[in-house]
């Protein structure tokens, strides 16, 4: 089979596509045929080794296919059956070895496509919205990188909970595809002073929360845009890893709450991956959640994607098609 494998970490070019030999399910394992792999941020923290894995390893998080075999042991989970996954390595190929605790059914009528398409990035949406910070009606959040496949999930799901989102981008195409996931407020931070627009935008008060992916070159603004008691959630590190912050500034800036989720953490459970996956799931069905998927590439063009999400060029999701 062809799968992207990494020998050492570094720049794209080191994601080779090879040829390998398939590999057999073990205990509490299933084998699956991808039909589509998720493009995310965090496959590019695992290349360049800011995210640790054994050497050699198959890229990739969040896939989506059909069961071929199983291991001993798997009791929900059948031959056949559409499934879905995330948070375990080795999408970036044509087969793939996954544990039947991240697997989740894909429902009746749902292409591969959107299933792998929309997990990832809809759970984290998902958590981040329900549970980091249950935003309520009222609330403002500000939503950086909302153009992207996290950001407009997350503007969609937050202006729907019926609060305001203040929503940073980098173009006039992408301010208008945040505005039509709900986002009330705009704004073009490579021209304005997105920390001096917020302030403005909020009287001066402030906004609940700050939901942001894009780390050091937005952080400590982003800390000076929440109200007194505010919280920031560091969801990703795109722009590098944030500076060293004393806790004692927490207090200063006004109490303020910072956290690092990560969604394993959310999805602890069989109840609650079930739970969230299901809610995103039935959401898009339904059509009141939008999945953007604007890129599709073959696994042979693994090194063009990731140079394009780098370089900022892309909205919404991308996938890759063995």
């Amino acid at each position: 089979m062809k799968a992207v494998r990494i020998t050492h970490t570094g720049a794209p070019e080191v994601m080779k596509l090879l040829e390998v030999e398939n590999p057999t399910p073990g205990s509490g394992e299933v084998l699956v045929q991808v039909r589509a792999a998720g493009i995310n941020y965090i496959d590019v923290y695992y290349r360049e080794g800011q995210y640790q894995a054994d050497l050699p390893f198959t890229l990739g998080i969040e896939g989506a296919g059909i069961i071929e075999k199983l291991g001993r042991g798997v009791k929900d989970f059948r031959v056949g059956e559409a499934v879905a996954w995330c948070m375990y390595l080795g999408a970036y190929a044509e087969y793939a070895v996954i544990p039947e605790r991240h697997l989740v059914h894909i429902p009746d009528g749902m292409g591969f496509e959107a299933a792998a398409g929309a997990l990832l990035q809809g759970m984290t949406a998902h958590y981040l919205t329900r549970s980091t910070y249950p935003l309520k009606a009222g609330e403002t959040a500000l939503v950086h990188a909302a153009a992207g496949g996290v950001g407009l999930l997350l503007t969609q799901m937050a202006s729907q909970l019926g609060a305001r989102v203040i929503a940073t981008v980098s173009t006039e195409a992408k301010a208008k595809l945040a505005k039509e996931a709900g986002a009330r407020d705009v704004i073009l931070y490579g021209e304005q002073d997105f920390e001096v627009e917020v302030k403005r935008l909020t009287g001066n008060r402030g906004v609940d929360v700050v939901y942001d992916s894009v780390g050091r070159a937005t952080f400590d603004k982003s800390l000076n845009c929440l109200r007194p008691r505010g919280m920031m959630a560091l969801v990703g590190s795109s722009s590098g890893p944030v500076p060293v912050i004393e806790p004692a500034q927490l207090s200063l800036l006004g109490s303020l709450y910072l956290t690092r989720p990560s969604l394993a953490h959310y999805t602890q459970t069989r109840e609650e991956l079930d739970w969230r996956s299901g809610e995103v799931y039935a959401a898009i069905q339904k059509g009141t959640l939008k999945l953007r998927i604007d890129q599709s590439y073959p696994l042979s063009e693994v090194v063009h994607a990731h140079e394009a999400l780098e370089a900022r060029k892309t909205t919404g999701k991308g996938l890759l098609i063995p």
